[in-house]
């Protein structure tokens, strides 16, 4: 098995995911493709704690092209040996690792409590609340009770929808990021790649 192949699918994978997770996050900004619920602040509070944008976003990139870049990341050799320079470059990758576990664990705790709590709408009585907040996410199962959220239009399946892939985007995020880091200590334990033909000791 090499090592650093699998580093470097996992690093590319990370990248597409955290595009995504951004593209998400600034979604949730725009119901229905309108401004005006932004500027009011007539969001869910979780919406502005930038999960998908920082945490599974920005944040993500740092593990994704560090992952991508081991084929050429040798920490300059070592013993005059490149496979053991490689070795270390594969163990300093489980540091890149943990971060991505910390931004992809922010962003599905987020998530997770944005569909917990529900979205912020305007109620049949024209005030603005939580009108779930109280239903510890029973309300989840219950899309009939959906419709007492007036405006913004739709804005419970809005939600629902891109915490839900948020949710999931971090899920996966944080599972390959664990991946690497069993990788990782694999890969600076038995080298880069297993193989006898690159196999050399120190």
């Amino acid at each position: 098995m090499c090592y650093g192949r699998c580093a470097r699918c996992i690093g590319h994978s990370l990248a597409w995911l955290a595009t995504l997770c951004i593209v998400a996050n600034v979604l949730l900004y725009f119901p229905n493709g309108e401004t005006k619920y932004a500027s009011e602040n007539h969001l869910s509070r979780f919406v502005w704690f930038f999960s998908g944008i920082l945490g599974g976003g920005l944040l993500m990139f740092v593990p994704a092209f560090t992952f991508i870049g081991l084929d050429q990341e040798d920490c300059c050799g070592c013993c005059g040996h490149e496979n053991c320079g490689k070795r270390c470059a594969m163990l300093s990758s489980i540091l890149a690792a943990l971060l991505g576990i910390a931004g992809s664990g922010y962003c599905v705790i987020v998530a997770a409590l944005g569909l917990e709590e529900g979205p912020r709408c305007m109620d049949a009585s024209g005030q603005w609340n939580y009108t779930f907040a109280n239903t510890e996410g029973d309300y989840l199962l219950d899309s009939s009770t959906w419709s007492t959220c007036v405006e913004p239009k739709h804005i419970v399946e809005w939600n629902v929808s891109l915490f839900s892939i948020l949710l999931a985007l971090g899920g996966i995020e944080f599972i390959l990021c664990l991946i690497q880091v069993i990788n990782g200590m694999l890969g600076g334990v038995c080298g880069y790649c297993s193989s006898r033909q690159q196999q050399y000791d120190c």
